[in-house]
């Protein structure tokens, strides 16, 4: 149980913290087609804004709330007692 809380707690700290770092994602459904080998890796379509499905900008506060939430869960599972005497 305790493992299984600090995990949680740290998935929902981490996502957080990608919050924080990222300003928004951008999520497309479509697949694009790009250059294959070592050009695609470097090139992008110039329309991909046209064909974006989706943005998603969490607000400023969304991030220390699942930081500090994430935290605090995390150090809930290292004061759980142990299982066994």
């Amino acid at each position: 149980m305790r493992a299984a809380f600090f995990g949680l707690g740290a998935f929902v700290a981490l996502t957080g913290y990608s919050f924080l770092v990222v300003d928004k994602f951008v999520m497309s459904g479509e697949h694009e087609e790009r250059a294959k080998g070592f050009r695609g890796m470097l090139t992008s379509p110039e329309t991909i804004h046209e064909r974006t499905k989706d943005v998603f900008d969490p607000p400023e506060w969304s991030a220390f709330v699942l930081m500090s939430v994430g935290c605090v869960t995390m150090l809930y599972a290292a004061a759980l007692p142990k299982h066994g005497h």
